[in-house]
């Protein structure tokens, strides 16, 4: 949401104020010159990056015009839903969740979340993790191998990123490309009218202008807007990370799930008492257990 209005707010702006200025809006309306670094810019990007990052670009691209599912809310649920589950092992030992992780659509825990289930990376980060604890895999060892997998996600999700900057720190070399053109095209109509040799100038300069405009305006904030959301899918995992390894080396479970709530975000982070009330609020038996 924040993005579309940035992106208005943008165009507000630039436009506003060249027209304030008494511009014309038909001579920035150069297509060839659009083509020119558009196309140009695609094609750099189809050359350095395969298939698999073309396809977390758009998919980037296209989470960064909606709004972040990390909200105070979605955490608490998520902490809730912890709990639940190391109450369950703590009553009935961790082989009862067994079930759990291995078919997290038909547990009674997991299918309470239906929004982290349908997040396939976090789904599988917690279900592998106690389905090595179920198979008597030590918390030390756990700790290892999710630290690892948290790097190895945080470089996986920094490539889209960096090809999406690398494009957008193409556009205004590519932009002076198009305005090169220009020029040599308005050499070419030299003697002729003064008017037409104006408009072939008027419309090279656009050419650098849009490459600019492109690149700081639109495709830079974006690919920073990507990174932001990169980030905050990294704290997530993080959270459960703390979570699990703390509730595997004895913590109690609202202990536990009180460590996850410390690594939140501060503005996201939901209240001590709002977190304890939803947790305890699933009933006497999982407060007296804890």
């Amino acid at each position: 949401m924040f993005a579309i209005i940035g992106i208005l707010v943008v165009l507000g702006a630039v436009i506003g104020g060249y027209l304030m200025e008494h511009g014309h809006l038909q001579v920035l309306i150069q297509p060839a010159e659009l083509l020119i670094i558009g196309g140009a810019a695609g094609g750099t990007v189809l050359i350095a990056n395969p298939l698999h990052i073309l396809k977390k670009i758009v998919s980037g691209v296209l989470g960064a015009f909606g709004g972040s599912k990390f909200t105070r809310s979605y955490y608490t649920d998520c902490l809730k839903m912890m709990y639940e589950l190391f109450n369950k092992a703590r009553r009935e030992g961790l082989m009862a969740l067994e079930s759990d992780v291995e078919e997290p659509d038909k547990s009674p825990i997991f299918s309470k979340n239906a929004a982290f289930i349908k997040d396939h990376h976090a789904c599988d980060f917690v279900c592998d993790t106690l389905r090595m604890a179920v198979s008597g895999a030590e918390a030390f060892d756990l700790d290892q191998m999710l630290d690892l997998d948290l790097e190895v996600h945080h470089h996986t999700a920094a490539l889209p990123i960096t090809a999406l900057s690398t494009m957008a720190d193409s556009l205004p070399g590519l932009g002076i490309v198009a305005a090169v053109l220009g020029v040599v095209i308005t050499m070419g109509a030299l003697g002729g009218p003064p008017e037409e040799i104006g408009h072939k100038v008027a419309a090279a300069l656009v050419g650098t202008f849009l490459g600019i405009l492109l690149c700081y305006g639109f495709v830079g904030p974006l690919a920073a807007s990507m990174a932001k959301i990169s980030d905050e899918e990294h704290a997530f995992l993080y959270v459960l990370r703390v979570v699990m390894i703390s509730f595997l080396k004895g913590t109690a479970p609202i202990l536990a799930v009180e460590v996850g709530r410390r690594a939140i975000p501060g503005h996201v982070r939901p209240a001590f008492k709002d977190l304890e009330a939803a947790c305890r609020g699933g009933g006497a038996a999982q407060a007296a257990s804890a």
